[in-house]
């Protein structure tokens, strides 16, 4: 990391010692790839430093070309792989066969249950069996995730939640990604600062709220896919 202005490297060095210390705690520690920006920052951070760490990703089915080659660029890179994930084949086909192929558009009750059949069910199956799991969430993406910890317990799913990249900044992200030569989704070029399945994200104008492609025909208080809680101002979870 000698590459790193010095404040970054500190910042890298305390998310080292985060995921570090979940391991000596919990020992069985998965890292929850989404294969965005922060997502790059972690896979170099856990399988640089902290290899004990299993990383995985869910394949929802309906994912950009680009987001498989990213994949395919990071585990060429490093020499190992990323678990995937695939949903319940049968689960998604009664979905569709309930609410249409595009039924997400319908509302965020509807929306909600694709995120169910195509995400929150294969991401179940691969925390299955760890004591914690780490996620790339920042305090600045979002005035939700501005009201979460590094470390908290998941209610929902039943083991430890550790974001090690919550005091990073956007800046702190591209910095460490350009200064290490990091491979990161081509998208992101083309004004994708946060991506998700195709159908659900979309390009925004510089300076828009990074979140805001996401999702877009929802009220900004139900955008998310339910992996992470919407908060009171109390910081106690309110599920969607």
């Amino acid at each position: 990391m000698a590459a790193l202005p010095r404040p970054l490297q500190d910042l890298a060095a305390d998310s080292i010692q985060q995921l570090h210390d979940a391991v000596a705690r919990h020992e069985k520690v998965c890292y929850a790839s989404s294969l965005g920006a922060e997502s790059v920052v972690l896979t170099d951070l856990i399988w640089t430093h902290v290899q004990q760490i299993e990383i995985f990703t869910i394949d929802t089915g309906r994912l950009y070309p680009q987001t498989h080659d990213l994949i395919d660029r990071l585990q060429r890179r490093y020499g190992r792989s990323i678990k995937i994930y695939y949903p319940d084949a049968c689960g998604v086909e009664s979905w569709v066969a309930r609410h249409g192929v595009n039924g997400f558009r319908d509302g965020p009750q509807q929306r909600h249950g694709c995120c169910a059949a195509r995400k929150l069910e294969p991401f179940r199956r691969g925390i299955e069996g760890f004591a914690a799991w780490v996620t790339g969430i920042r305090a600045a993406q979002s005035p939700n995730r501005a009201l979460a910890h590094a470390l908290e317990w998941d209610a929902t799913h039943g083991l430890h939640k550790l974001s090690p990249l919550l005091a990073w900044s956007e800046e702190d992200v591209w910095r460490y990604i350009h200064a290490m030569g990091l491979p990161y989704h081509a998208l992101h070029d083309a004004g994708y600062p946060s991506i998700g399945c195709a159908p659900c994200t979309r390009a925004v104008p510089p300076g828009a709220d990074p979140r805001s492609g996401r999702w877009w025909w929802e009220d900004e208080a139900s955008r998310e896919c339910g992996l992470h809680p919407r908060r009171a101002q109390s910081g106690r979870d309110t599920r969607v």
